[in-house]
């Protein structure tokens, strides 16, 4: 799907920034004193040094005038997991959602805003106390000075369908359209972050910031793994 958001921004801070060019020049043909020896020809070493010789062909234009905002996953709201009556266990799970990417893109030039691309992609699934085939996600985009203020935020509706006997599906979303206005042209797209992440609760917040994950076979593994530390005692 694509998505457009626009960040409002006003009185941004101007930031002055130093821009380093690295000029790359190809070389093309032999080193000079290799490879001829005494059977160069006048001909042939005029041809040489008129190949090195050769004004430098014009760089490529850049295409931004800087670096492109950090584009992140805010971890809390990096997941969505749905509980039945709020009891965290594998059993009770109904829907659950994770960002598994992110890739973006931007262009800007003198002090034109930033045009910024995003393509996120999600994971979603339905677990044993999911009901109904269909779950309507909300995520947000955010924009913001960078370790500082919310500029801009978003929120947009991720509709998902499961297919009979289908506990999982994938969906991409394509921000085509993040503009960020500029002060001026000093102001550089590493002072701002774009973030993203579901719209949780305050549980699933904290479920994720425990970094909680379910492994069915855990006890097992741990009960396993004590009767052998007992055997290895004994012995």
């Amino acid at each position: 799907m694509r998505r457009t958001l626009s960040a409002a921004l006003s009185a941004l801070m101007a930031l002055s920034i130093a821009a380093t060019a690295t000029t790359v020049h190809a070389q093309q043909g032999g080193r000079p004193g290799q490879g001829g020896g005494d059977d160069d020809s006048a001909a042939k070493k005029k041809k040489r040094d008129d190949e090195w010789n050769q004004p430098k062909a014009p760089l490529a234009q850049l295409r931004n005038a800087g670096p492109c905002p950090y584009v992140k996953v805010l971890y809390d709201a990096s997941r969505y997991v749905e509980f039945k009556e709020g009891k965290e266990s594998a059993a009770q799970t109904a829907f659950t959602g994770e960002i598994q990417s992110l890739a973006s893109g931007c262009a800007y030039k003198s002090d034109e805003p930033i045009k910024m691309q995003v393509e996120i992609l999600f994971q979603l699934g339905r677990g044993p106390q999911a009901t109904g085939d269909q779950k309507t996600y909300r995520y947000w985009v955010a924009v913001t000075e960078r370790n500082k203020d919310v500029l801009a935020k978003e929120y947009f509706d991720l509709p998902v369908k499961f297919a009979p006997g289908q506990d999982r599906v994938y969906a991409t979303e394509d921000l085509k359209t993040i503009t960020i206005p500029r002060a001026d042209e000093k102001v550089s797209g590493s002072n701002f972050e774009v973030l993203v992440g579901f719209d949780v609760t305050p549980e699933m917040a904290a479920f994720n910031r425990d970094g909680k994950r379910f492994r069915v076979n855990a006890g097992q593994t741990q009960q396993a793994q004590g009767q052998q530390t007992q055997t290895q005692t004994k012995q």
